[in-house]
């Protein structure tokens, strides 16, 4: 059984909000990632994958982002404890609040960086690389 995962590739005059994980968190501590959470059992539903992220974004960094968000890819991983999960990453426009970790077991800190920022950042996994590069690819093919 798979557990499901949602991400935001946030953009904003040309940078990506990226969060450093919480060392705290079981997989991945302390590496940068994009925000974003696990699909929550809520019954039936409609845009469960959307509405999720935009929750997860608000909840875990204050940022409101656009109603429209846009499918870029998905992946399956599994985590440092074993579990499986598929991941699906989801472009999406900065709308307003303030970026900062609104939930310190989860985000260490906030940052707004630009592609070539995050490529080479000595603490940003492959995975996290080629999602910026896809969703970056999405928005030069739109």
């Amino acid at each position: 059984m798979y557990i499901v995962n949602v991400e935001g590739a946030i953009r904003r005059n040309d940078k990506w909000l990226i969060i450093e994980r919480s060392k705290k968190e079981e997989h991945a501590g302390g590496l940068l990632s994009l925000v974003g959470g696990k699909v929550e059992l809520v019954g039936n539903s409609s845009d469960i994958l959307e509405s999720t992220v935009k929750r997860e974004i608000l909840e875990e960094v204050g940022v409101k982002v656009k109603d429209k968000v846009y499918y870029t890819h998905s992946t399956t991983f599994v985590t440092d404890t074993e579990e499986h999960v598929v991941n699906i990453v989801f472009l999406c426009e900065y709308e307003s609040g303030e970026s900062l970790p609104k939930s310190p077991d989860e985000v260490e800190a906030v940052m707004w960086l630009t592609t070539e920022e995050v490529l080479s950042h000595p603490n940003s996994p492959i995975y996290l690389k080629k999602s910026i590069k896809q969703a970056e690819a999405f928005i030069f093919q739109a």
